[in-house]
């Protein structure tokens, strides 16, 4: 029996909705500035250019339906993103046999230090100090391609304190998630349990403690998180 220098660290999981079962995480890969609309008002030039992805850890996803305001920043924003769950990997997936490694779809926020991002940026340096920290990406459970299909269209919605502040459609996004699948699978060897988080609709803005995030995607329904 193998012995560990130290406490084994949990398995990340997310709920199936509907079973009992978990489904255990790998990695999360990001894409960024996947809608025209939000590389715009991020000051950049929506043309279809090769897609960039940075990422989160596996522990940065919660479900706990709270998110607790980080330090060191004084601009939180939300982006309302669908996630992808992957059951099946490999290298160099063909876009046409990239839906056959999908295990569901789930509702994620990819919460951003939109001032520490700012500043790396100006710096040259990695996003990880604005994005990948703890409970920075809240998400509920994902829902089985063997019951809901394939979304690839369908509204998306987020609200804070009833007003909304994102909307869009999947349809909308410039690399669609087979596209995704295949080129992250050209410079990663993909495996099960990877997560993908499809891009961000216009209208990213901040939050404040106390605020009630409320994201819905057509197909996917609704997660609701607070913010403490």
């Amino acid at each position: 029996m193998t012995q560990f220098a130290i406490e084994t660290p949990p398995v990340v999981t997310l709920p199936v909705a509907g079973q009992d079962t978990l489904f255990p995480v790998r990695r999360v890969y990001c894409i960024g500035r996947n809608y025209a609309a939000h590389a715009i008002e991020m000051g950049h030039d929506p043309d279809r250019e090769d897609p960039f992805f940075f990422q989160k850890n596996p522990n940065n996803l919660d479900t706990s339906g709270t998110f607790p305001y980080p330090p060191h920043t004084s601009d939180v924003h939300h982006e309302a993103e669908m996630l992808v769950a992957l059951k099946t990997g490999g290298t160099n997936i063909p876009v046409e046999k990239a839906l056959d490694h999908v295990f569901g779809y789930g509702l994620s926020l990819d919460m951003t230090r939109r001032d520490l991002q700012g500043i790396a940026k100006k710096a040259g340096r990695p996003w990880e100090i604005g994005k990948a920290f703890e409970q920075s990406a809240p998400c509920g459970p994902l829902l089985p391609a063997s019951e809901i299909g394939h979304p690839d269209a369908g509204r998306v919605e987020l609200k804070v304190n009833g007003e909304i502040r994102q909307e869009g459609d999947l349809n909308q996004m410039i690399w669609k998630v087979p596209e995704m699948i295949s080129y992250l699978s050209e410079y990663f060897e993909l495996a099960p349990g990877d997560v993908i988080l499809s891009g961000t609709p216009s209208g990213v803005g901040p939050v404040s403690k106390g605020d009630t995030m409320e994201l819905s995607i057509e197909g996917l329904g609704n997660l609701i998180v607070t913010v403490s």
